[in-house]
């Protein structure tokens, strides 16, 4: 395969995983816009190298043709989904079930039975219908879903492969293993207070929208026409935000709301 080739051959791959990763950066968005908790963290993704595609085919002895390179492995386009908690994990592999956009060909729970390495991660391999000028192209691509802890130690582990070309020495073979342990051991203590920590987040989350939506009306009621009402709501909004109390945060955008709704047909008649 020449390189005009190998060009074409990964176009597909790189539109896939362009769209996967807005597709689930939305989600992250969509929740957190709702005042939601979002089990994703952050999104990243990227296209298989010639150079590892080459290495991982000679590997599995498959064939340098297009048809069993597509078929064959199944990791060429690849997207990585961050997550807090271990239980996160499980919630975004349920969301990729639920999709229609996408269909789950297999999973790979690499955290309930972890690699003797102590790689723990969970991969779905899903078909993705990619189009292009040339028609539709269904592809395989492999999603991985792991902890931030799970992920700084599969990074440790894949640069150190790279250097020792997979034929790693004894004690950092051990070591790893060890690192792995105390990592998932964080990520069980974290589990442990899940709840009180998802629960400030969504706090912060409710309050930074509430924040947006009162700047935003008092700025309306400026615009309006009515600069003392603006200021009068803006002097409550500053002795509010000193005692951070969202539950009054939110009366106040009410009480704004209603006011903007008297005001609106007034102004609407003085323009006419």
């Amino acid at each position: 395969m020449d390189v005009f080739s190998w060009k074409k051959f990964l176009l597909p791959y790189e539109y896939a995983v362009e769209e996967l990763k807005i597709k689930f950066k939305d989600i992250r968005k969509e929740l957190k816009d709702t005042e939601s908790y979002s089990p994703i963290e952050f999104v990243t993704g990227r296209v298989k190298k010639i150079s590892s595609i080459i290495d991982k085919a000679k590997r599995l002895d498959v064939k340098f043709e297009q048809s069993e390179l597509r078929e064959s492995i199944e990791d060429i386009a690849g997207i990585r989904i961050m997550c807090q908690f271990v239980e996160d994990i499980y919630t975004v592999v349920k969301y990729i079930r639920s999709r229609e956009d996408m269909k789950v060909e297999y999973e790979k729970d690499y955290i309930k039975n972890y690699k003797e390495s102590g790689y723990r991660s969970y991969h779905v391999i899903i078909r993705y219908p990619v189009h292009t000028v040339r028609g539709r192209m269904d592809i395989l691509a492999e999603i991985q879903i792991r902890t931030l802890s799970m992920n700084f130690w599969a990074t440790i582990e894949h640069s150190l492969k790279y250097k020792y070309n997979h034929k790693l020495p004894d004690y950092l073979i051990e070591k790893l293993k060890n690192s792995a342990d105390s990592a998932f051991k964080l990520d069980e203590e974290m589990s442990d207070i899940r709840d009180e920590i998802v629960r400030a987040q969504v706090q912060f989350e409710v309050k930074s929208i509430t924040v947006k939506e009162i700047t935003a009306s008092i700025n309306q009621l400026n615009i309006l026409g009515y600069p003392d009402e603006a200021l009068k709501y803006l002097k409550k909004f500053e002795k509010l935000e000193d005692i951070q109390d969202v539950e009054q945060m939110i009366e106040l955008q009410n009480e704004i709301k209603s006011r903007l709704q008297e005001l609106k047909p007034i102004e609407i008649i003085k323009e006419n």
